[in-house]
């Protein structure tokens, strides 16, 4: 059974490897996740590198799902926001590995996101996604309202443009 759990501080180096393969697993499928080719390794393990001070700074949250101790995804809520936005929080970087898709992980991942955001006294949401793609679809089935799309708000990793739409949901 996939199990959803929150990485500690002190728990994340351990995970660096699994979850820079994550990273690297979209990105390699061409998945707008911020990375352009050529992407790393070396890349994706600096980009953890910063979440991980972050969540031991407690402003940022890392979730990480497991099916039989393999990291199948990820997520992250920036919690850190500026101090007339006390309760809000960004939902960052969902991403599951190819093999792993289609299963629910990223339903239970956006869940946990939820829950662990409401534990951290958020109440508001925000995120963006790519116009068109399954993300887009699994938010709109879990509640989220579409705010509206940015054109060519971003690339792919092959450097081509997506449009992007920006997504809310209320926690109360």
């Amino acid at each position: 059974m996939t199990e959803v759990r929150r990485l500690s501080g002190d728990e994340c180096q351990q995970y660096l490897g699994a979850l820079a393969g994550v990273l690297l697993d979209c990105v390699d499928g061409n998945a707008s996740v911020s990375f352009l080719w050529p992407f790393s390794c070396g890349e994706a393990e600096e980009f953890y590198a910063s979440v991980f001070d972050e969540v031991r700074k407690g402003k940022r949250i890392l979730l990480a799902a497991f099916l039989d101790g393999e990291l199948l995804g990820t997520v992250q809520i920036v919690t850190a926001m500026p101090p007339n936005q006390p309760h809000r929080a960004d939902v960052a970087k969902l991403l599951v590995k190819r093999s792993a898709r289609g299963h629910g992980v990223a339903a239970m991942l956006m869940d946990e996101a939820e829950r662990a955001a409401r534990s951290a006294g958020k109440t508001l949401l925000v995120l963006d996604t790519v116009v068109g793609g399954s993300a887009e679809k699994l938010y709109s089935r879990l509640g989220w309202t579409r705010v509206g799309v940015i054109p060519r708000y971003a690339m792919f990793p092959d450097r081509s443009w997506c449009d992007t739409a920006i997504f809310w949901k209320g926690l109360i």
